[in-house]
């Protein structure tokens, strides 16, 4: 069963702390060549005013597969042109100066492939900046994956499960023939204030993480997996005194100039 469309609102609750790794990562783009900047995997646009701040007079492209988040980045106004079409799908017309991915590209596989066929839509000197997290061995997605598997046999088996998101040295490895490549990793200690329901890691990830999980599970099945969840990250992510959670989340980095 594929997973529903995105939900922009409940994707954007949380839009400050996911935009700082993305200025983070554009801080660290160079001088480009001649072309386009494409923001791959827009999502609702939450780049777009930092990316035509930083590039006024270049033709912005958002490419995203969301109907509802396309809907979101058109009405930002930011974007010279929107193409509805999945990042490993996507090839541009001619070759772009900068690719730009903020928290997408670990959705697709086969990064050994991918990586370096985005490399060859660049044109000289053009640039692939991308950042993607790296949760996936921490305790609130740790808990997705083996929660699913004891409760729904049936539907989730991780037996030849792969993490999405290589360690920051399998990137370089892949990208240095490639061109000039530097990789980081940063954890953010995200500090996640109270909700009126729920736990504030499990409101964080419902937009994300947990959205394919959710997307095999009837509606009963879904409320005593979230009920599972929920007491489990109170042990791992304990409530502070003003009801505010610490919530580290882990990140990696690569920029890679042709």
């Amino acid at each position: 069963m594929a997973a529903p469309d995105w939900n922009p609102e409940t994707y954007s609750r949380f839009r400050g702390l996911r935009l700082r790794p993305a200025l983070d990562l554009l801080a660290q783009v160079q001088e480009l060549p001649e072309g386009a900047v494409v923001d791959l995997g827009c999502g609702s646009g939450a780049v777009g005013g930092a990316l035509a701040a930083r590039f006024p007079d270049r033709d912005l492209i958002g490419v995203d597969n969301s109907p509802a988040m396309l809907t979101e980045a058109e009405e930002t106004g930011h974007y010279g042109t929107l193409a509805a079409v999945d990042a490993a799908d996507w090839e541009p017309e001619e070759p772009v100066a900068l690719i730009f991915s903020n928290a997408a590209l670990h959705w697709l596989d086969d990064h050994e492939a991918l990586m370096p066929r985005l490399a060859g839509f660049l044109a000289p000197g053009g640039t692939l900046a991308v950042q993607m997290p790296r949760q996936i061995f921490a305790p609130s997605h740790r808990f997705l994956r083996e929660f699913a598997a004891d409760m729904f046999p049936d539907r989730f088996d991780f037996a030849d499960w792969r993490p999405p998101v290589a360690a920051p040295v399998d990137y370089h490895r892949m990208l240095a023939p490639v061109g000039r490549v530097s990789v980081w990793e940063t954890d953010y200690v995200q500090k996640l204030e109270a909700v009126e329901s729920g736990h504030p890691v499990r409101r964080f990830t419902e937009s994300t993480a947990m959205r394919p999980f959710l997307a095999k599970l009837a509606d009963w099945e879904a409320q005593a997996f979230i009920r599972r969840y929920e007491e489990a990250l109170a042990s791992a992510y304990p409530v502070e005194d003003d009801g505010a959670v610490l919530f580290p989340f882990r990140r990696v980095f690569f920029t890679l100039t042709v």
